[in-house]
This record gives structure tokens, sequence and C-alpha cells, in this order.
């Protein structure tokens, strides 16, 4: 599907806004190609009115959740600002969730956000990108980090997450350094939509990692 503009609107980007809230829904998820995804996000500091936030965070949870995904960040929508959205039901068997620490996660707003990691541990499993379509790869990443942002009331966030919540975090915040989760990928794992349903699908990517030819942390 063509994307939506990308990363330097040539108008205001309040108008930007206003026109894309104003075209299809739900939004259009700007795939990788797109110098929006490339490009880092510029921070929120007011360009857009409250009113005017207020309706893009909706849209981009109900964008986020027709998609389906767990997450979504302004750019992944063609809008350059330090903003994401995550969400996350954990309706998954019992196995997947234990093994790799997935609980429900309320619907939250990130403004500004950043992470850092707390302790040296890393653990890597399947991930996949509403902007990288039918594609997944083994990612490694940090097990617990730390997040600080403001929330959509412009209320300051500090917190500590592990497992799969600290993997979405990770995932969505890159996003506005314009890093997407190939960059951090063993790119022997990249797999399609099909071999993962085929040959993937474990709560670990222990098998996939022997017979592919990468390491695990």
């Amino acid at each position: 599907m063509p994307s939506v503009p990308g990363a330097m609107p040539s108008v205001p980007l309040s108008d930007h806004v206003e026109e894309l809230l104003a075209g299809e829904h739900p939004l259009p998820v700007v795939e990788a190609g797109d110098p929006v995804l490339r490009s880092p996000a510029q921070t929120y500091d007011g360009q857009l009115a409250p009113a005017l936030l207020e309706r893009l965070i909706a849209a981009m949870r109900v964008s986020m959740l027709a998609a389906p995904g767990v997450g979504l960040a302004a750019p992944q929508i063609g809008v350059p600002l330090r903003l994401a959205v995550i969400e996350d039901g954990a309706d998954v068997p019992d196995e997947v969730r234990i093994a790799r620490g997935r609980v429900p996660q309320p619907f939250r707003v990130l403004i500004n956000p950043s992470y850092e990691p707390v302790g040296a541990h890393r653990v890597a499993f399947f991930e996949g990108c509403l902007s990288v379509p039918g594609l997944q790869a083994v990612v490694p990443r940090h097990e617990k980090v730390r997040l600080r942002a403001l929330d959509e009331r412009g209320h300051t966030v500090d917190e500590e997450f592990t497992g799969w919540p600290a993997r979405i975090v990770q995932h969505e915040t890159d996003h506005l350094h314009g890093t997407l989760y190939l960059d951090r990928a063993e790119l022997r794992s990249l797999s399609t939509r099909g071999a993962m349903a085929e040959r993937w699908t474990q709560p670990t990517p222990e098998r996939a990692a022997r017979a592919l030819g990468f390491s695990l942390p």
C-alpha cells in the first residue's frame, strides 16, 4: 500500500496530523523503505494542541489493535514525533507466557520515552513488526529495562519492565530513533510467515538456533 508522507512533512506538523486523521481509518502503517522509519523523531514539546494529540492517540490505539499489534510508534503512521502506544492482552498459551515472560499490559501512552538496561542479562526471541510485514527474526534484547517517559497527561513515567513488556518498550522506543528490529536481529534467523507457522512456533528459539546456525545470548 502507498505510504503516508515521510519524515519531514512539507506542511506544519499539526496540519499534517489533521490531514492524516481526516483520511483512511484505521491509519495505514508505513512500511520499511519509507524515510520516516529511518529518521530520528522530533521530541514532543507541544507541537500539537491537547485536543489534537488526544485524537491522534485514540487513532493510534485503534490502528494498533486493528493491525493487530501490541505497540505502535508515531513514525509508523508517518508522524515524526517521539510518541508511542502499547497494549497487550497476552492471550497466549501458558507455556509461551512462562517462557517469554509475557503478561498483560494495559493501554499506555509513551511520550518522549527512553530506556536503559537494568542488569546485563539478555534474552532472545522471534520478533516481528507491523512495518515489516510477513517476516520475523530472533532479536536479543535486555531482559529488564527502566523506562522514563511522559504519559498523555504530562505525568512522569519511571518504571521497570521485565520480559515481554520490556521487549515491547525497547521495540517501540527504538522506532523513535529510526531503528528497526532487523537492525538488532540475528539475520540467519530471518523467517517468513509460512516458515514460522511450519517450523518455529516453539516458545523459545533454541531449535531454530541449532537448525539455522545462529547464537543465543
